[in-house]
């Protein structure tokens, strides 16, 4: 089991910034691939940004150049720095988490949601 824990979220301007945090913990043998999503109202949820162990990293197109996923696997956590944002990036932004046990797995864990505003 992996419960994440999210933080970060806020209410900001056009072209302003955020880092998203998430905090993974529980009992598990190995997290592999760690990302964020997001959705918003009337929205499927869609990805943002994906980081692998070995720090390979995959970015949806409305967010590249502009947002940066990082991670640190001691800690296990996952961020997300946001810069340069617009009204088109909020949503309910959320955490995922591929993890396995000692002979189990791959399973996948998410967090609860923190929301980001952007206004004009």
């Amino acid at each position: 089991q992996v419960q994440l824990v999210e933080s970060g979220g806020g209410l900001v301007q056009a072209g302003g910034s955020l880092r998203l945090s998430c905090a993974a913990s529980g009992r598990f043998f190995e997290i592999n691939t760690m990302g964020w999503y997001r959705q918003a109202p009337g929205n499927q949820r869609e990805l943002v940004a994906t980081i692998s162990t070995g720090g390979s990293t995959n970015y949806a197109t409305a967010v590249k150049g502009r947002f940066t996923i990082y991670r640190d696997n001691a800690k296990n956590t996952v961020d997300l720095q946001m810069n340069g944002l617009k009204p088109e990036d909020t949503a309910v932004y959320y955490c995922n988490a591929g993890f396995r046990y000692l002979l189990g797995g791959p399973y996948a864990s998410w967090g609860q949601g923190t929301q980001v505003t952007v206004s004009s």
